[in-house]
């Protein structure tokens, strides 16, 4: 079996970075990594990528924002839905609602009438087409151009979005309202901000506009989409480029010059919340009928987004801003390089795009958390760790240390000062917790993978160990429950008593499964510390998995017998066995009755055909468990192969792609990497199965096609043949 530990992976990339320092031969003199980068691949059907403008993990991240319930969450989406704005933050392939996207503005060449009322304002009149082709997405840049005749381009720093509004060149321009009615208008540009976000979730803000200068600042309340509590964000916009004519403010769809300022709050009535913003009106523009405006992001105050601004972008250079945002890019993705002799420009842009996506998220905060007074990095956005554990941070320990160590530093950070490690988290709230405690498994891996430089490692083994065995009160956002059934019965029961805290009771197999491999990266983390008896005790843990194995279960699809028998299944607090048919929470069986709901089941966005696979810290049990090798690569290749039965949208899904290395068959993995590689893997809109999911479907694809399988939580690696004839890593821990 092509099973290798960090320490051989690693020796590979020493000499290999070693052996190739100087220049690559196959690789063109004019090569650019970012021409084969396509941020709109996931922009379609679910897919939920952002596809904008952003720097490495910044938390600026400007794009042009849809009307589409189905389709917002990452702002923009590559179908026919209208623009209601361009927003300035975003989270990245996230399902369920749609998040951040606070602050939208829109600009408008002019008012009907030259009657400021005639203009558009809220987000229902100001929707506009695109026009079909002006989209233009790259790292660090995103364009469109609407029926409104203004083509719209962005860039972005850390913390601050800048805009470039190319207005049309006649004295007069026709506008095509989503009416169809055409009006001409006067060039008297108009700018608004509107105090809302994607969701609509605002509870109360405030906007003022200076009538001298233009600049609109504000602040607003909002709920996170996938968590509890709130949050408030600050922004601080200016503009350049052409003369202020006149300044105000505006409330559902009606403006005036004054006042200058206006506060809005929940009135228990208007849902979603009643428009309003502020807006600023330009004479004609002075040069090439373009306004730039800069709109500086903060999580602390008004007045700290104003300093981001002006600290970041002083004099409103968009070009210099862009080539300093590709640069960033182009430094990140060089350390890794490929030899892509005979392989399609399309297959390299899966590739690079992958390995790109995989950067977008967790946002670097630090600086801007004002929760608590720390010296140490604060990342956000973790969205969510039960699907990035299993690609994203493993690819980034590889890739990108350095990032990952500050990440290891923030995780820690949280628990800290929050009590416990977050599963999810978003805004600076809390996130819903979707299985296990799953930063256990990243703190595991990072461990093991000698992520090392600043991080305290005592108080990073303190938090797995309070997952472990201190419930929280809601565990629903942190934290394991039903701990006491955990140790005492050593399995989470369907009809589990939980007087020591609350959260949804379902999910006890998926729970069960789980945190027995959380235990088992505990386990992993006590024995390098030398912490026997908790290695001992941790690892006894792992095993609790068998307790939810029915050995006498089978499995029927359409009435036929799938000659397969033993899965997991729900077990009652008197232990006898309950039932769910093992397709169930499939696509082929109530696939979308298996969310976190107080009505889901007992399995979590996957069915037991697909949960009974989850044993890696155990595989040689778990193929004797199921009849020995040659049934195991049987039920393992029926589980790819019958339709439906699979869905590779979830994470879960990933590692039973290269699960045949255990049954000794490593060859048969290879074979699925290229079958859901370019199937489902491809250079089109809808180019990846499920949600991005910040970044997991990315890297899954990025660490597929290098041939190299990480098992998150362990220091093994699963090898396969690389799409590739070579590829090479280079990186501060590999030189």
């Amino acid at each position: 079996m092509h099973i290798l530990s960090s320490g051989q992976i690693l020796a590979a990339f020493l000499w290999a970075s070693n052996a190739h320092a100087s220049p690559d031969p196959s690789k063109p003199h004019d090569f650019d990594v970012l021409k084969y980068v396509n941020p709109l691949i996931g922009t379609i059907n679910g897919g939920h990528a952002f596809a904008g403008a952003s720097l490495p993990f910044g938390m600026a991240k400007s794009v042009a924002d849809v009307n589409s319930k189905e389709e917002r969450q990452g702002g923009f989406a590559s179908d026919n839905s209208d623009i209601t704005g361009f927003s300035h933050m975003h989270d990245s392939g996230t399902g369920g609602a749609a998040s951040l996207g606070n602050f939208p503005i829109f600009a408008q060449t002019g008012c009907p009438g030259d009657e400021i009322n005639n203009c558009k304002f809220t987000k229902v009149d100001r929707a506009s087409r695109r026009i079909n082709g002006s989209v233009e997405a790259r790292p660090g840049y995103f364009a469109i151009t609407l029926n409104t005749s203004i083509h719209t381009e962005m860039t972005v720093t850390n913390h601050t979005s800048l805009y470039r509004f190319t207005f049309p060149t006649n004295e007069t321009s026709n506008a095509t309202y989503p009416n169809q009615t055409t009006h001409a208008l006067p060039l008297s540009p108009l700018i608004l901000v509107d105090l809302s976000d994607l969701p609509d979730s605002r509870i109360k803000g405030s906007i003022a506009v200076d009538p001298t200068s233009g600049r609109i600042t504000g602040n607003g309340t909002f709920t996170p989409s996938f968590g509890i509590g709130s949050y408030s964000s600050y922004f601080c916009a200016d503009f350049s480029g052409a003369a202020i004519r006149d300044t105000g403010v505006w409330m559902n769809n009606r403006a005036g010059s004054e006042p200058k300022h206006l506060s809005v709050a929940a009135d228990g009535v208007n849902s979603p919340p009643l428009p309003a913003g502020a807006w600023t009106q330009f004479h004609a523009p002075t040069s090439k009928n373009e306004i730039l405006v800069r709109v500086g992001l903060s999580f602390i105050s008004e007045a700290k987004a104003c300093q981001n601004a002006e600290l970041e972008i002083p004099d409103f250079g968009f070009d210099k801003t862009l080539q300093a945002a590709e640069d960033a890019w182009r430094s990140k993705l060089s350390v890794v390089n490929i030899d892509a002799t005979g392989v399609s420009d399309d297959i390299q842009t899966v590739f690079w795009s992958g390995m790109y996506k995989s950067m977008i998220s967790p946002q670097d905060y630090t600086g801007e958390n004002k929760l608590w007074d720390s010296s140490e990095p604060y990342y956000d956005s973790y969205y969510c760790i039960w699907d990035s554990f299993r690609s994203v941070h493993p690819l980034l320990t590889i890739v990108d240390p350095t990032s990952q160590t500050r990440m290891i530093r923030s995780l820690i950070d949280i628990y800290r000062h929050e009590g416990k490690l977050p599963d999810c988290r978003m805004s600076f709230c809390k996130g819903l917790t979707q299985g296990g405690s799953n930063a256990d498994i990243v703190l595991a891996d990072s461990y093991l993978k000698n992520i090392t430089e600043g991080v305290d490692w005592a108080t990073g083994y303190e938090a797995v160990v309070s997952d472990a065995e201190d419930e929280p009160l809601n565990w629903s956002v942190e934290g394991r429950g039903g701990l006491n059934s955990w140790k005492n019965l050593h399995y989470i029961p369907t009809d589990d008593f939980d007087p020591y805290g609350f959260g949804p009771f379902t999910r006890s197999i998926s729970r069960t499964v789980e945190y027995a491999y959380d235990d088992f990266c505990i386990a992993e983390m006590a024995k390098g510390m030398n912490k026997i008896a908790d290695a001992e005790k941790y690892l006894e843990r792992s095993e609790y998995w068998k307790n939810m194995y029915n050995p006498h279960q089978k499995s029927h699809i359409d009435g036929k017998d799938t000659n397969f028998v033993g899965f997991l299944q729900p077990r009652y607090l008197n232990g006898t066995w309950g039932y769910q048919d093992p397709i169930l929470c499939s696509p082929l069986y109530n696939f979308t009755s298996c969310y976190l709901s107080p009505g889901g089941h007992e399995t979590y966005e996957g069915s037991s055909w697909l949960y009974t696979f989850f044993v890696p810290q155990d595989m040689a049990s778990l193929i004797l468990t199921l009849g020995g090798p040659e049934t195991f690569i049987k039920r393992l290749t029926y589980l790819h192969s019958y339709p439906d039965l699979l869905y590779l949208g979830d994470e879960q899904a990933f590692l039973p792609v290269f699960q045949y290395h255990y049954g000794g068959r490593p060859a048969l993995s290879a074979v699925q990497a290229h079958t859901y590689i370019p199937s489902q893997f491809n250079n089109t809109f809808n180019g990846i199965p499920g949600n991005e999911d910040s970044g997991a479907m990315g890297s899954f694809s990025s660490l597929a096609m290098m041939g190299l399988w990480p098992v998150s939580g362990q220091d093994v690696y699963l090898i396969t043949p690389p799409f590739f004839k070579e590829v090479n890593i280079t990186n501060g821990q590999t030189v």
